[in-house]
């Protein structure tokens, strides 16, 4: 008996969230990445290469790791050099887990 109340005050309050959210929040914080473009030959695709610094386990030094990201580029606006904000999203293809978001700076 106390175990079904449990549940409908849990449902109770779920509904009563979920009601007001906003559908980002519904879909929960999605990570954003910045980077570069390295890459942008495909269609709708673009290549970004995030750079980030890791401090080494056992000598203290800041080393920098590149990784790659394959984003979604609906209207194809990007090119080779530009700073950009990418944003998680579901999967799209084989690689493609990321979207863009918003183009940060402009490659001259």
């Amino acid at each position: 008996m106390a175990e079904t109340k449990k549940k409908t005050a849990k449902a109770a309050t779920r509904s009563e969230s979920s009601a007001g959210a906003t559908q980002s929040s519904e879909r929960g914080l999605r990570k954003t990445q910045d980077g570069l473009v390295v890459s942008s030959k495909m269609d709708k695709t673009l290549v970004v290469a995030v750079v980030r610094q890791v401090r080494h386990s056992q000598y203290g030094k800041f080393v920098r790791r590149t990784k790659k990201f394959y984003a979604h580029d609906e209207k194809n606006q990007c090119g080779v050099g530009d700073r950009v904000r990418i944003v998680e999203t579901r999967p799209l293809s084989k690689l493609k887990r990321w979207k863009l978001e918003s183009i940060i700076r402009k490659a001259e």
